[in-house]
């Protein structure tokens, strides 16, 4: 017999479903059967990203610095405006109907700016103010509140270099104590130290602060796996993961509905778990040298 040819097996949320209510001997039938179970896989997703389990969802993310700006959102916070052209990177700008304020920290079009994260919530169409590179007041129009899901569908930061003039530089991450205890933390330079301040909205900071807004600080970040939303719906995971999931979801269900499958199906998880994470970590070349003693002889 031929074999099919394709490559192309993608369950989606319902075949899962289906998977793990026979896995806890139960017939999947009712909508409210639907229901629980993609919220169980959605605290499964929760769970992964706990355990680091979801490296394929790793982005890379550029972001300019601002000269004298130290914080940052960890990702990217897009806002529409009538016009950037007058707004100045660094400069604040201010809705004049909902008094909502975030700094500008780059201008990738002429009717696009990216923003620090918005303290309070523009409102759709209003005027918002600044000030122009002379000093002056400007002002232009904002279609909507920024939208913050880039930022908060970050679960960490894995590493980052500070990119000059073409060459990179590694640049440390410290914790909240040491970069509490920095004692002056409006120096100016080229950053060599972040902290990730792990908020419900991340925000990175950075010092020295940038001497310049020409350095970009690149990073790769985890973020989170697309919701569950429908049973219709796709998983954003790879192939190898399948059975994890499956084992994964079938344990969920089992703690609400099959409590004596439960010890079965959560060592089927757990032992799926461990050889998808065993599996999903970087290979790289390993150079051993060998040690070598010399004794003397004693006479």
């Amino acid at each position: 017999m031929a074999v099919s040819g394709s490559k192309d097996f993608e369950p989606n949320v319902a075949d899962y479903v289906e998977e793990a209510f026979e896995r806890c001997g139960l017939e999947f039938r009712t909508g409210y059967d639907a229901v629980t179970a993609r919220r169980s896989l959605n605290f499964l997703f929760a769970d992964w990203a706990n355990r680091g389990l979801n490296r394929w969802t790793m982005n890379q993310v550029s972001q300019t610095v601002v000269s004298g700006l130290a914080e940052y959102p960890v990702g990217i916070i897009t806002a529409t405006v009538g016009a950037s052209t007058n707004l100045v990177l660094g400069n604040t700008i201010t809705g004049q109907t909902s008094a909502a304020t975030a700094v500008v920290l780059t201008k990738p079009s002429s009717t696009t700016i990216t923003t620090s994260i918005p303290s309070g919530a523009f409102t759709a169409g209003e005027t918002v103010s600044s000030t122009d590179s002379g000093g002056s007041a400007t002002t232009t129009t904002i279609s909507a509140d920024p939208s913050i899901e880039d930022v908060r569908s970050t679960i960490d930061i894995l590493s980052a270099v500070i990119r000059r003039s073409g060459t990179d530089v590694s640049i440390s991450r410290v914790s909240r104590d040491t970069f509490l205890n920095i004692p002056n933390k409006t120096t100016t330079g080229r950053p060599t130290q972040y902290y990730v301040d792990r908020q419900i909205t991340p925000v990175l900071k950075i010092w020295p602060t940038p001497e310049n807004s020409t350095d970009i600080f690149i990073y790769d970040r985890l973020v989170r796996i697309d919701d569950a939303d429908t049973s219709a719906n796709t998983v954003e995971i790879p192939f190898r993961f399948y059975p994890c999931l499956a084992a994964g979801l079938a344990y969920y269900i089992a703690l609400k509905r099959s409590p004596d499958r439960v010890q079965l199906l959560k060592g089927l998880y757990e032992e799926e778990f461990i050889r998808a994470a065993d599996e999903d970590r970087d290979k790289v070349s390993i150079n051993l040298v060998p040690s070598y003693t010399f004794v003397s002889a004693v006479s």
